[in-house]
């Protein structure tokens, strides 16, 4: 089975982005830790810094919805 290139890109898109996506999520948790950052530091750590990807990640699901 032989897949275009359209179609490789977009499989390879979505599994390196959830990749960057959970290493990213650990190098938020692993900042928090070693600042020994509370629970509510650590919340607001989760917040600011996570929430460039959590647009990323909506705009995705918007675009899969409202495409159908």
């Amino acid at each position: 089975m032989i897949i275009s290139e359209a179609e490789f890109s977009a499989i390879a898109l979505k599994v390196c982005l959830t990749f960057l996506i959970v290493y990213m999520l650990w190098i938020i948790y692993n900042m928090g830790k070693e600042s020994k950052a509370g629970k509510y530091g650590m919340m607001i750590m989760f917040i600011a810094l996570g929430a460039g990807f959590v647009s990323f990640v909506m705009k995705g699901i918007l675009q899969y919805f409202f495409s159908r």
